[in-house]
Protein backbone atom coordinates (compact mmCIF):
# COMPACT_ATOMS: atom_id res chain seq x y z
CA UNK A 1 0.00 0.00 0.00
CA UNK A 2 1.60 3.21 -0.67
CA UNK A 3 -0.84 5.96 0.29
CA UNK A 4 -2.35 5.86 3.35
CA UNK A 5 -4.93 8.17 5.27
CA UNK A 6 -5.53 9.06 8.57
CA UNK A 7 -9.78 9.65 8.81
CA UNK A 8 -9.48 13.52 9.08
CA UNK A 9 -7.48 13.22 5.74
CA UNK A 10 -9.85 11.46 4.19
CA UNK A 11 -12.92 13.36 5.34
CA UNK A 12 -11.28 16.57 4.38
CA UNK A 13 -10.84 14.93 0.66
CA UNK A 14 -14.61 14.20 0.29
CA UNK A 15 -16.07 17.17 -1.35
CA UNK A 16 -13.23 17.36 -3.63
CA UNK A 17 -13.59 13.79 -4.66
CA UNK A 18 -17.68 13.80 -3.86
CA UNK A 19 -17.38 16.35 -7.20
CA UNK A 20 -14.46 14.86 -8.97
CA UNK A 21 -16.99 11.53 -8.66
CA UNK A 22 -20.27 13.25 -9.83
CA UNK A 23 -18.38 14.45 -12.84
CA UNK A 24 -17.07 11.09 -13.70
CA UNK A 25 -20.53 9.81 -13.34
CA UNK A 26 -22.05 12.34 -15.28
CA UNK A 27 -19.35 11.94 -18.51
CA UNK A 28 -19.66 8.23 -18.19
CA UNK A 29 -23.75 8.59 -18.23
CA UNK A 30 -23.27 10.74 -21.02
CA UNK A 31 -21.34 8.08 -22.79
CA UNK A 32 -23.63 5.67 -22.20
CA UNK A 33 -26.41 7.75 -23.95
CA UNK A 34 -24.63 8.24 -26.76
CA UNK A 35 -23.70 4.56 -27.48
CA UNK A 36 -27.25 3.87 -27.34
CA UNK A 37 -28.08 6.34 -29.73
CA UNK A 38 -25.49 4.63 -32.12
CA UNK A 39 -26.67 1.68 -31.38
CA UNK A 40 -30.14 2.51 -32.46
CA UNK A 41 -29.38 3.89 -34.92
CA UNK A 42 -27.50 0.45 -36.49
CA UNK A 43 -30.35 -1.46 -35.57
CA UNK A 44 -32.44 1.18 -37.62
CA UNK A 45 -29.67 0.54 -40.43
CA UNK A 46 -30.43 -3.37 -40.26
CA UNK A 47 -33.86 -3.84 -39.68
CA UNK A 48 -34.69 -1.48 -43.02
CA UNK A 49 -31.81 -2.91 -45.24
CA UNK A 50 -30.01 0.24 -45.43
CA UNK A 51 -30.94 3.95 -45.34
CA UNK A 52 -29.63 7.46 -46.03
CA UNK A 53 -27.59 8.16 -42.63
CA UNK A 54 -26.51 11.61 -41.88
CA UNK A 55 -22.81 10.59 -42.10
CA UNK A 56 -21.18 13.86 -40.36
CA UNK A 57 -24.01 13.75 -37.29
CA UNK A 58 -22.87 10.16 -36.86
CA UNK A 59 -19.45 11.14 -36.64
CA UNK A 60 -20.02 13.90 -34.10
CA UNK A 61 -22.07 11.41 -31.78
CA UNK A 62 -18.77 9.09 -31.85
CA UNK A 63 -16.48 12.11 -31.53
CA UNK A 64 -18.47 13.30 -28.25
CA UNK A 65 -18.99 9.64 -26.84
CA UNK A 66 -15.14 9.06 -26.92
CA UNK A 67 -14.79 13.12 -25.40
CA UNK A 68 -17.01 12.14 -22.69
CA UNK A 69 -15.17 8.34 -22.12
CA UNK A 70 -12.12 10.37 -21.88
CA UNK A 71 -13.26 12.78 -19.04
CA UNK A 72 -14.46 9.85 -16.99
CA UNK A 73 -10.99 7.99 -17.57
CA UNK A 74 -9.26 11.36 -16.54
CA UNK A 75 -11.32 11.99 -13.76
CA UNK A 76 -10.54 8.44 -12.14
CA UNK A 77 -6.75 8.56 -12.88
CA UNK A 78 -7.00 12.10 -10.90
CA UNK A 79 -8.58 10.30 -7.73
CA UNK A 80 -6.91 7.36 -7.69
CA UNK A 81 -3.63 9.62 -8.14
CA UNK A 82 -4.68 11.09 -4.61
CA UNK A 83 -4.64 7.54 -3.46
CA UNK A 84 -8.35 6.65 -3.48
CA UNK A 85 -9.44 3.64 -5.00
CA UNK A 86 -12.98 4.02 -6.89
CA UNK A 87 -14.60 0.77 -6.12
CA UNK A 88 -18.06 1.21 -7.82
CA UNK A 89 -18.41 4.36 -10.09
CA UNK A 90 -22.06 3.78 -10.59
CA UNK A 91 -22.45 3.45 -6.62
CA UNK A 92 -20.18 6.17 -6.01
CA UNK A 93 -18.02 3.91 -3.68
CA UNK A 94 -14.87 4.77 -2.72
CA UNK A 95 -12.01 3.42 -0.80
CA UNK A 96 -9.34 5.12 1.22
CA UNK A 97 -6.26 2.84 2.06
CA UNK A 98 -5.72 3.14 5.61
CA UNK A 99 -3.83 1.62 8.95
CA UNK A 100 -5.18 0.41 11.82
CA UNK A 101 -4.09 -1.94 14.39
CA UNK A 102 -0.90 -2.41 12.64
CA UNK A 103 -2.92 -3.67 9.48
CA UNK A 104 -3.50 -2.75 6.06
CA UNK A 105 -7.80 -1.89 6.00
CA UNK A 106 -9.71 0.49 3.59
CA UNK A 107 -11.55 3.39 5.27
CA UNK A 108 -15.41 3.11 2.71
CA UNK A 109 -17.42 6.06 1.82
CA UNK A 110 -19.88 5.59 -0.52
CA UNK A 111 -22.17 8.64 -2.48
CA UNK A 112 -24.73 10.15 -0.10
CA UNK A 113 -23.33 8.96 3.03
CA UNK A 114 -22.18 12.57 4.99
CA UNK A 115 -19.48 11.28 6.02
CA UNK A 116 -16.79 8.14 6.56
CA UNK A 117 -18.01 5.99 8.98
CA UNK A 118 -17.30 2.69 7.90
CA UNK A 119 -14.12 0.18 7.33
CA UNK A 120 -13.17 -3.03 6.34
CA UNK A 121 -10.47 -5.21 5.50
CA UNK A 122 -8.62 -5.67 2.00
CA UNK A 123 -9.99 -9.16 1.64
CA UNK A 124 -13.56 -8.18 2.97
CA UNK A 125 -14.81 -5.59 1.01
CA UNK A 126 -17.72 -3.31 0.69
CA UNK A 127 -20.23 -6.27 2.13
CA UNK A 128 -17.55 -6.48 5.35
CA UNK A 129 -17.97 -3.12 5.99
CA UNK A 130 -17.59 -1.98 9.80
CA UNK A 131 -18.34 0.58 12.01
CA UNK A 132 -15.73 3.16 12.78
CA UNK A 133 -14.74 3.40 16.41
CA UNK A 134 -11.64 4.88 17.96
CA UNK A 135 -8.94 2.51 16.51
CA UNK A 136 -9.74 4.28 13.21
CA UNK A 137 -7.27 8.22 13.50
CA UNK A 138 -4.03 6.96 14.71
CA UNK A 139 -1.60 9.22 15.13
CA UNK A 140 0.83 10.44 12.15
CA UNK A 141 3.88 8.58 13.13
CA UNK A 142 1.67 5.28 13.12
CA UNK A 143 0.27 5.86 9.20
CA UNK A 144 1.91 4.33 6.42
CA UNK A 145 3.28 6.68 3.73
Amino acid sequence: MSKAFTLSEAQTLLPVLEALLRKAQAAGARASELEMEMQELSQRIFMSGGMHVDVAQAAKRRANREKALQEARDTLTEMEEIGVQVKDLEKGLLDFPAVMDGRDVLLCWKLGEKEIGYWHTLEDGFTGRKPLDSRTDKPEKERLN
